[in-house]
């Protein structure tokens, strides 16, 4: 049986009367890169930040190779590696300067050079932190928290503030860094990204775990209704939504019709496996088409609809954070 990397238990952490993370529990497997999905707020990065040693539980067991690390934080320094969210250097550091002085804090560090070219750097290397831009500093903190050699490194919403193209070029350096045998744990809330790179996942939504599994998975478990979106021209927008609402109250293939989030002529109509074979015909015979016809990918973001009742959404408000005195 393959011993978890990363193990937590009934995690519970509170900031006074704010339950920050209520009964967590999770086991990474070596090799992989598992996630932890939610909003803000959701109770992730204190999750992390727990498991790493930075903040002190207030119930549960959290090990990384089998160390303790409420109990005794200094034993991971050289096993786990943190990017935690907002991470800033003094300006005028610049890159290799950065690289070479976080690696005498470590028994056995990587090889700068060797995390410069892995993390594209090299050309940086005499850049100052300053003159970065977000994708280039997001590089950076990667390459610190890899600094110390880990076996397990942390990387904390990693391409927030990015532009697509870094966030892509972002997310190839991850699976990059995986591949050279590091496991990942990936804290973010941003449903594409944990689609694409988690192997498994939880999604977290106020401090509690509501969802586990692979993303493939999760979304394979939610019900078998499908969506269908249609475009429709101004002249034939009103007589089309006429027909499919009546669609819609007289078909057991079809159980909702709406706009779809916003866009003018779109309706998106919702329903069983079938649904586009009864949309079609009945369309046909008012001699209306759309413009356009698409079916709709479920995603994540289903899922925490699925198992939440309520949208998604990234910027809920944060929870109450600890003080200084609070980490540990």
């Amino acid at each position: 049986m393959t011993e978890h990397v990363v193990e937590v238990r009934n995690l519970r952490k509170t900031y006074g009367d704010t339950i920050a993370v209520d009964d967590v529990s999770f086991a990474v497997e070596p090799g992989e890169i598992f996630g932890i999905l939610g909003p803000n707020g959701a109770g992730k990065t204190t999750t992390v930040e727990t498991l790493a040693g930075l903040r002190h539980a207030d119930g549960g067991t959290v090990t990384v190779l089998g160390h303790d690390t409420q109990r005794d934080p200094a034993s991971v320094k050289d096993l786990l590696g943190v990017q935690l969210q907002e991470a800033t250097m003094h300006g005028k550091i610049t890159v290799g300067e950065a690289l070479r002085l976080f690696a005498g804090f470590y028994t056995r560090p990587a090889d700068p050079d060797t995390l410069l070219e892995l993390l594209d750097l090299t050309e940086h290397e005499h850049q100052q932190f300053a003159r970065l831009s977000g994708g280039q500093k997001q590089r950076l903190s990667i390459a610190l928290a890899l600094v110390g050699n880990p076996r397990v490194a942390i990387l904390d919403e990693l391409t927030t503030g990015l532009d697509p193209q870094a966030r892509r070029s972002t997310w190839d350096l991850v699976e990059r860094v995986r591949d050279s045998g590091v496991t990942i744990l990936l804290v973010t809330h941003f449903m594409d990204e944990a689609e694409r790179l988690c192997d498994r996942l939880v999604v977290i939504d106020a401090g509690r775990v509501v969802a586990r599994g692979t993303p493939g998975g999760l979304i394979a478990d939610l019900d078998d209704d499908r969506t269908v979106v249609l475009r429709f021209g101004d002249r034939t927008a009103g007589p089309a939504r006429e027909v499919l609402d009546r669609l819609a109250a007289s078909h057991p293939d079809v159980t909702r019709v709406e706009d779809h989030q916003g866009a003018a002529g779109e309706v998106a109509v919702t329903g069983s496996r079938r649904v586009l074979f009864a949309v079609v015909p009945a369309l046909a015979e008012a001699d209306l088409v759309p413009d356009d016809v698409r079916t709709v990918t479920r995603t994540l973001e289903d899922v925490f609809l699925a198992v939440t009742g309520r949208t998604f959404t990234p910027d809920d408000a944060e929870p109450a954070r600890a003080t200084e005195g609070d980490r540990s």
